[in-house]
């Protein structure tokens, strides 16, 4: 279990980048951050891969406090980030030193089949393309069998083709462990696509909106009436959170107190 308590971030140039952030994810779950320019979602990430510290309220990962990068908790960042003096089956297997030799080449192999780079072992990242190194950045974070994934916008800058293809490699892989995911993306499609549930987050300072279920069974069909439903209530939200200066879940403990 993932759980946020009151989470908040400030900076010393007076920047309120988070506020009171608490929610809980579960064990399996795929969440998806949704939301404007400076509502903080990158900062939330930043905070649970433990590479900065929160100025108020905690996060909490299976009972311990995240203060620090942990081994159990993968990162797949926007851009690949391999190493290029790596061939592709060393930056794969970066995470596997304490294994044998025979063991990181049996695993890393297979991983590169699974995200469909068998065979690409021993090239280079500069004689890969740009779909293919991501494939390698998400061969790479799923290797070691992560607790926590988190994923800062890693499609973004792929064609429409490559990210729907790289959605089917990154769940095929997601169900040999269920790792908890929590993905920050721009796009609506993709979130809808591969979430459970979908946080709208509101900015200045970056605050919880709305929270979303995605009752869609697997897999998804992106051209079904039902996924086209699904998309336009997280688009209506996101239009809200950006008209609308009160978060939902305010206005539902104020109505239950007028029914009260």
């Amino acid at each position: 279990m993932l759980s946020f308590d009151n989470l908040s971030k400030s900076y010393a140039d007076g920047t309120h980048a988070l506020s009171a952030i608490t929610t809980k994810v579960a064990p399996g779950e795929i969440l998806a951050l949704v939301g404007g320019s400076g509502c903080g979602k990158t900062t939330l990430l930043r905070l649970v891969a433990g590479l900065d510290h929160p100025s108020a309220g905690s996060i909490v990962l299976n009972g311990e406090t995240i203060i620090e990068p942990r081994a159990d908790v993968g990162v797949i960042f926007q851009e690949p980030r391999l190493f290029p003096w790596l061939s592709v089956a060393d930056n794969v297997a970066f995470g596997l030193s304490h294994l044998s030799a025979f063991e990181r080449e049996g695993l890393t192999a297979n991983a590169l089949v699974r995200v469909g780079l068998g065979g690409y072992e021993k090239r280079w990242p500069r004689e890969l393309s740009g779909g293919q190194q991501q494939r390698v950045a998400i061969a790479r974070a799923l290797i070691t069998r992560p607790k926590l994934l988190l994923m800062d916008e890693p499609f973004s800058a792929l064609d429409a083709t490559t990210r729907a293809s790289l959605h089917g490699h990154l769940l095929s892989l997601w169900e040999e462990s269920r790792p908890t995911v929590v993905m920050v993306t721009h796009d609506v499609e993709e979130a809808v696509s591969l979430a459970d549930r979908i946080i709208v987050m509101q900015p200045r300072p970056g605050r919880i909106f709305d929270e979303l279920d995605n009752p869609l069974a697997r897999p998804r069909d992106r051209l079904s009436p039902s996924f086209e439903a699904a998309k336009r209530e997280v688009l209506r939200s996101l239009d809200r959170s950006l008209s609308d200066g009160e978060p939902q879940q305010h206005k539902a403990a104020e109505t239950a107190g007028m029914w009260w």
